[in-house]
């Protein structure tokens, strides 16, 4: 394998230009042992980058600026100008500008993306209330990456040391969850969600838990009948090709440790799956989409408004979101050279030990 192969390009979009992103990207390159393991490419422009430069002058950020992606340099940070005009930049203020320019960065990320230029995607936070317009109707991220890659369905997949979770229905207003809870969206989100544990994790026999709509899982009917009528029987087509078990009552699932028995969790609604996520994952979480056909990976926080241009974001769930990445494309390598050539399991092996211990010291 090449030292290119080895290093991926991993594209960065710059989110919301008044939130937290830029500094997330500035402080996270910072420091060049990423180098080692990356090539950052940043869809921005100098301006930006510049602008919030100076509100962390104790860090040294130094770039490449192109206009070209035949012209990425290796071991060595890269910044592709989207734009060359002047704008407002207005950290914490929630503008037209900052929304539209962050679709600008994303469009373009996604671009080069689907043109092999980039090997995967870490996207900074946008705000929903100002991307969205008659060219960009989605209410996300994960939405607009399914539609640019023609997917038939993905998966907004919550990542961390200890435990995953998976998302049946995301951001949808509590009173209209049930209506998409149906016995086809959890076979296909557990369909998703097994492959990816295979493909991007790893882990040949998957053991999947599913959690309940209702409160108590529904009390076999007494308090509401999807868990009865929709989930149990989806959970029983599952079971022919995979390992999967429930429903479970959330509440007691998440009390009792269960998580841990599980390689992942398949949660009916957001704040089912996210709160218990962000209240308990060890070390830092990422959103990984799965079910594209390429690797996508986010923070698993937002644009933070009320912090941005003041130097007090963290970056270490955007750094593990940029290690999480790298981590998938490798895995997704190893497995499919596994599968054209058994032979080569040795080698990926070593190769797999090697990145982790650069991983590792540079996370120490």
């Amino acid at each position: 394998m090449s030292l290119q192969l080895q290093r991926p390009v991993i594209g960065i979009s710059v989110g919301d230009l008044n939130g937290i992103g830029t500094e997330l990207i500035i402080k996270t390159f910072s420091d060049h042992r990423i180098l080692e393991l990356c090539t950052p490419l940043i869809f921005g422009s100098n301006k930006l980058i510049n602008f919030y430069r100076k509100a962390v002058p104790e860090i040294n950020f130094a770039y490449q600026s192109i206009k070209d992606l035949s012209r990425i340099t290796h071991k060595q940070i890269n910044i592709y100008n989207c734009w060359e005009e002047e704008i407002a930049i207005l950290p914490g203020q929630l503008t037209e500008i900052g929304g539209s320019y962050a679709v600008k960065s994303l469009v373009a990320a996604v671009e080069a993306l689907k043109d092999r230029k980039i090997q995967g995607l870490v996207t900074a936070p946008i705000h929903k209330k100002n991307t969205q317009s008659p060219s960009f109707n989605f209410t996300g991220h994960t939405p607009y990456l399914k539609h640019a890659f023609g997917s038939n369905d993905v998966l907004m997949l919550m990542v961390s040391e200890n435990f995953r979770v998976g998302l049946v229905t995301e951001h949808v207003p509590v009173r209209e969850i049930a209506q998409h809870i149906t016995r086809e969206a959890i076979l296909s989100k557990l369909n998703i969600l097994k492959d990816s544990l295979i493909r991007d994790f790893g882990i040949d026999k998957p053991k999947i838990a599913v959690l309940g709509l209702n409160p108590h899982a529904g009390d076999e009917g007494l308090i509401g009948r999807e868990d009865e009528d929709i989930i149990k029987p989806a959970i029983k087509d599952a079971k022919h090709n995979m390992l999967v078990f429930g429903p479970f009552s959330a509440d007691a699932f998440f009390a009792r440790g269960q998580q841990t028995k599980f390689d992942a969790v398949l949660a009916m609604y957001h704040d089912q799956g996210l709160i218990p996520f962000k209240s308990l994952a060890v070390g830092e979480g990422v959103n990984y989409t799965a079910g594209l056909p390429v690797v996508r990976t986010s923070p698993d926080h937002g644009t933070a408004f009320d912090i941005a241009g003041k130097n007090r974001a963290d970056a270490s769930s955007f750094l593990t979101a940029i290690y999480s990445c790298i981590d998938i494309i490798r895995s997704r390598r190893e497995y499919e050279d596994n599968r054209s050539n058994p032979l080569k399991r040795m080698g990926s092996a070593v190769l797999g030990n090697v990145v982790d211990e650069k991983i590792e010291g540079n996370r120490g």
